[in-house]
């Protein structure tokens, strides 16, 4: 069994940044961050491989947004820039229980934490 907690997220004002961490017990593989917001459907944030090969990124945050981690703390990082109103959720790290792609679909996750809002204000 896998548990991660995620960590580091808060209220930003637009054009600020914010570092997500999210901690995990267990082995974990391809690792990923979705978000949520209020009446939406959760979406893909970004992905990364366990050797961190491969990397994956939703276009809305192509440059702002950046993933790692560290197989030896076993933690994963998500550091935001030039944060949006938009980015606004409760953002998610998941991770898959075996070796795959860094994939967009939720589906291929097996594990999830709980979440941490982060609220982007104008």
């Amino acid at each position: 069994q896998v548990q991660l907690v995620e960590s580091g997220g808060g209220l930003v004002q637009a054009g600020g940044s914010l570092r997500l961490s999210c901690a995990a017990s267990g082995r974990t593989f391809t690792m990923g961050w979705f978000r949520q917001a209020p009446g939406k459907e959760r979406e893909f944030v970004a992905a990364i491989t366990r050797a961190a090969t491969n990397t994956n990124y939703a276009d809305s945050v192509k440059g702002r947004f950046k993933i790692s981690k560290d197989n030896r703390k076993n933690t994963l990082a998500l550091q935001m820039n030039n944060l949006k109103p938009e980015d606004t959720a409760v953002y998610y790290c998941a991770t898959t229980a075996d070796y795959t792609t860094a994939s967009v679909a939720s589906d291929a996750y097996n594990y999830w934490g709980q979440g941490t809002q982060v609220t982007v204000s104008t």
